[in-house]
């Protein structure tokens, strides 16, 4: 079966550091998928704000969907483990790009790799729309 292997960028544009939650283990008592997932939200959000960008603007009802995501689990968290998450841009295009995240924990082990590739995306009329030039400029540069 073939595995999912995520590309690291070139660099990184920020980081954030995010605790495990006990509300975040699994019944195998380590950091269960859908909370990851989640703690990966919360990294993008922090990222777009580190750019003066909102997933959704709720003004003009512009903002990103979520086309796909894809995880590569390295290793277990747990319950008190801090994660360390760096945040980069990969693949931009006419219409989105990917957002791919490192996740380590507070020894520097890896725990996953991950990117979610987001759209641009009007609200209003339910439509993608191309990404502007302004803001593909800034998610390669920071």
């Amino acid at each position: 079966m073939a595995r999912v292997k995520i590309a690291l960028p070139a660099a990184f544009l920020f980081a954030t550091t995010l605790p495990v939650r006990i509300t975040d283990l699994n019944y195998g008592a380590h950091l269960g998928n859908d909370a990851l997932l989640s703690i990966l939200h919360e990294a993008r959000v922090q990222f777009l704000a580190s750019l003066g960008v909102q997933e959704v603007d709720r003004a003009t009802q512009l903002g990103f969907i979520m086309a796909d995501v894809a995880i590569e689990y390295k290793a277990e968290a747990f319950y008190g483990d801090v994660l360390h998450i760096e945040v980069g841009t990969n693949d931009l295009s006419k219409y989105g790009f990917d957002i791919v995240y490192q996740v380590k924990n507070q020894t520097g082990k890896e725990v996953a790799r991950a990117k979610t590739g987001m759209l641009t995306f009007d609200y209003n009329t339910r439509k993608l729309r191309p990404l502007p030039a302004e803001l593909a400029q800034r998610l390669v540069v920071g």
